[in-house]
């Protein structure tokens, strides 16, 4: 029963810091709160679990990038494929959008991550960031943990469902980076 707990923690934090993970976070909170609703896991433990994962993750992501931004930015390697300029441009978005684009990025699936990213490299002061982090990491674990609980009697019927959505995620993510693949060779080499 404890190695559930580890599971969870381990999952989602290893995806918050950045490290693909072929299962999303979203489902395995889904997954999570099913498991409680089955009395597997406790449904305190598994919101505190998920929570604290989800905080430490994007905590050390943040925090990476806050004190080391600079560094990689004026180190940034020749192969990958995001300019300076795109970094600057995205930088901009974000801070003219000021904190609601930090709370909006942090609830929104697939792009989470990037926020805490973008959030250390343009030096968003930890006092803001910190609050912000707290509260959509505590309302999207408990939204979709609750969410997996009261699935919890219609659960197989509802996974079929997620996934015929996560497959058509997966295959619009795909079509997105294979465009950027394509648009990435196809443009012409920047000059310094």
């Amino acid at each position: 029963m404890h190695y559930g707990y580890i599971a969870i923690f381990t999952l989602i934090f290893i995806q918050e810091i950045g490290i693909p993970n072929p299962i999303p976070n979203e489902l395995v909170l889904l997954f999570s709160g099913y498991l409680t609703f089955q009395k597997t896991l406790s449904l305190p433990i598994v919101l505190i679990t998920a929570t604290t994962a989800d905080l430490s993750g994007a905590i050390l992501l943040y925090f990476t990038f806050y004190y080391s931004g600079a560094f990689i930015l004026s180190h940034k390697p020749k192969w990958l494929p995001v300019s300076m300029a795109k970094i600057n441009k995205l930088s901009a978005e974000m801070s003219t959008g000021g904190l609601w684009t930090i709370f909006l990025g942090r609830i929104t699936p697939l792009i989470r991550g990037y926020v805490s990213v973008i959030s250390g490299l343009i030096q968003v002061k930890p006092k803001q960031y910190l609050p912000i982090v707290l509260v959509t990491a505590t309302m999207v674990c408990c939204s979709y943990v609750i969410a997996g609980y009261l699935l919890g009697p219609y659960w197989t019927v509802a996974l079929v469902q997620i996934v015929k959505i996560k497959y058509g995620l997966l295959g619009v993510g795909a079509l997105v980076v294979i465009i950027l693949v394509i648009r990435h060779f196809r443009r012409k080499p920047e000059t310094p």
